[in-house]
């Protein structure tokens, strides 16, 4: 699959780039992007959640009622989880929700996740670029140039570009992300991905090792 090669002023530059076929042309496993996903947003709770038992609460152990004749159910205590303030039944405890993935099935699921871009044609090439300085501006005018401004915007790039980083920063549907750290999460949750041409060639030696 070709595509032209545009510049940040979104005027094509006369190159065109192949994507590899091995990364934006398999046939997507939707059961392996369903387990990323899941691990990534589990990895990112805090898993602090914690409610309090009956033996947890502060109150009194005195016997509220007799044990029988009542009509209603047993309660031992102001503490019973019977009552309104009291203590709860298997209630949440802090927990850790990070489980593991294969490497290979990671792999996979981000293959899954760019071959669904390519499919969707939601991915833009640019040549390599940099700011001479923080400006959302910029940034913003870059995305109506390249006709995506309105949309969720993942900009990858080959590095730590601080001054594109910190012009998209405060935008609440761009988001930039070195090229050897992009996940199927951020590939899915984004609704166009403009990737820059050396950043095409860090993902091809990553997902192909």
């Amino acid at each position: 699959m070709e595509v032209n090669v545009l510049d940040i002023k979104g005027q094509e530059t006369g190159r065109k780039v192949t994507l590899n076929e091995s990364i934006f042309g398999i046939e997507p496993n939707d059961h392996v992007l369903y387990l990323d996903v899941k691990q990534y947003l589990g990895n990112q709770r805090q898993g602090t959640a914690k409610s309090k038992e009956r033996s947890e609460h502060a109150g009194s152990t005195r016997k509220l009622i007799r044990q029988k004749g009542s009509g209603g159910a047993r309660r031992g205590d102001i503490n019973s989880p019977v009552l309104v303030g009291g203590g709860r039944v298997f209630g949440p405890k802090p927990r850790d929700y990070r489980t593991k993935l294969n490497k290979k099935v990671k792999v996979l699921a981000r293959k899954s996740a760019l071959s669904y871009k390519a499919q969707e044609n939601a991915i833009v090439v640019i040549e390599d670029f940099d700011f001479e300085a923080p400006k959302t501006k910029e940034f913003l005018n870059m995305a109506k140039n390249l006709k995506v401004d309105g949309k969720k915007i993942l900009l990858v790039m080959p590095g730590l570009y601080k001054n594109v980083y910190l012009s998209a920063r405060n935008l609440q549907r761009a988001e930039v992300m070195m090229a050897d750290t992009i996940n199927a999460y951020k590939i899915l949750n984004a609704d166009v991905m403009v990737i820059t041409e050396k950043s095409l060639d860090i993902i091809d030696g990553v997902l192909t090792k």
